[in-house]
């Protein structure tokens, strides 16, 4: 997910005038409608797959569900509900549990995705009988982002046995590039969560949660109101995100630096990144992964890399430069090695909650960065073929590979 070297066409809505009588502004500004993330939905590769997976029935479902909500109390029953199980269903799916749903590959994350914004939508452009405040409404939101997401779903086993293994992955994004794209950090995670690997030190029990591409999610701090419970207990972490074609990386240093990349809103955010206690806020942060036995090891069939370059502005000013040996003393971040985009922000973030908690000597976390998920040769249109699949699945198999060298080094 980094921006350095992704471009993309910003999403423009055209309005149209019409002839009705005038709104006035607090009426207008008072309309549920929705977000520009939730508009592509609209399109029809979205359908497509939602057809092609049988996570059409979802949405339906849900809208059926709310409706027949009486209080804002019975509605926050059916968000948590249906939320969490759409998030197992998914999980299911691509552990291959229960009925497939349609012809796409069963290791597909798209599915949960776009059924999940169908149900954010449909929450937002809600408008019941007994009324909704902007306030409820809100909360119904994040319910249905935290039990969608697998972020209510984190269970450990008692006891020393099993090791704990908390792994993160992100929706598809830069869907006006390509609107059929995959993320397979996000498919990762449906294919580990819940499973035990084996590894040199015994058994790992590995849990999963997804974060949305967004800035302002970020900003509202729902990574570490989401990690913070469970960083204390686990004996590894990794945030996984799609990177650079070809290869994986383990990114050394983290900076907290935005560099202002679109997200899945459109909305792109220049400046430091947002933590609490700002006084405190360290220009970097460091990886805990032991990279060199993931380096070292065979893993799949993509390469992986110790990916140790920043781009820094140094002590006393300047303009910003790239060093391939990480941050010179005293310098200003304006990317880590994972860029200035949200893959880089959520290892910032989560290795810095971990220094924050007095993790760092003894909590192994880091960053890892996948290949980019790419089409067959010739493929422009088709929302999936056997090279695509091919390419997820040894991508998925190879996150797998370094968790489990992660936690047996």
């Amino acid at each position: 997910m980094t921006s350095l070297r992704v471009r993309i066409g910003i999403l423009g809505l055209a309005l149209l005038a019409g002839s009705a009588a005038p709104v006035s502004p607090a009426a207008a500004a008072a309309t549920p409608s929705p977000t520009v993330e939730e508009l592509r939905l609209d399109q029809a590769v979205p359908r497509e797959i939602l057809e092609r997976s049988g996570f059409d029935a979802v949405p339906p479902r849900f809208s059926r569900a709310l409706g027949s909500a009486r209080s804002y109390a019975q509605a926050r029953k059916v968000v948590v509900r249906q939320g969490a199980a759409l998030w197992q269903r998914a999980v299911d799916r691509a552990q291959g549990r229960g009925p497939a749903g349609g012809d796409l590959s069963r290791d597909d994350d798209r599915p949960l995705y776009w059924a999940r914004l169908a149900m954010t939508r449909e929450v937002r452009t809600w408008e019941p009988s007994f009324g909704l405040t902007e306030t409820q409404r809100a909360a119904l939101l994040r319910e249905l982002e935290r039990t969608s997401r697998g972020q209510t779903a984190v269970r450990y086993p008692a006891g020393d046995r099993v090791k704990r293994v908390l792994v993160t992955g992100f929706d598809p994004f830069t869907l006006d590039r390509d609107i059929r794209i995959s993320n397979p950090s996000g498919a990762s995670a449906l294919a580990l969560d819940g499973t035990v690997i084996e590894t040199a030190k015994g058994p790992a029990r590995v849990e999963t949660v997804v974060f949305p591409v967004r800035w302002q999610d970020f900003t509202d701090q729902t990574v570490e109101r989401a990690l913070r419970p469970y960083l204390k207990t686990v004996d590894l972490f990794t945030t996984v995100s799609q990177g650079r074609v070809g290869r994986f990386d383990v990114e050394r240093t983290n900076g907290a630096w935005r560099g202002g990349f679109p997200d899945n809103d459109n909305v792109g955010v220049t400046g430091a990144v947002p933590v609490s206690d700002p006084a405190s806020q360290p220009q970097w942060t460091t990886t805990t992964l032991p990279y060199k036995a993931i380096v070292d090891a065979d893993t799949g069939r993509f390469p992986v890399y110790d990916n140790t370059s920043v781009t820094e502005i140094p002590a006393g000013g300047g303009e910003p430069v790239v060093r391939p040996d990480g941050p010179s003393p005293g310098s200003t971040a304006r990317a880590g090695g994972g860029g200035n985009y949200l893959s880089n922000e959520i290892a910032y973030r989560v290795t810095l909650l971990r220094d924050r908690l007095g993790l760092h000597d003894v909590l192994p976390g880091g960053h890892v960065h996948t290949p980019v998920l790419e089409f067959g040769a010739g493929n422009s249109t088709a929302v999936t073929d056997p090279e695509f699949v091919r390419n997820r699945l040894d991508i998925i198999a190879q996150v797998r590979a370094i968790v489990s060298v992660a936690v047996g080094a």
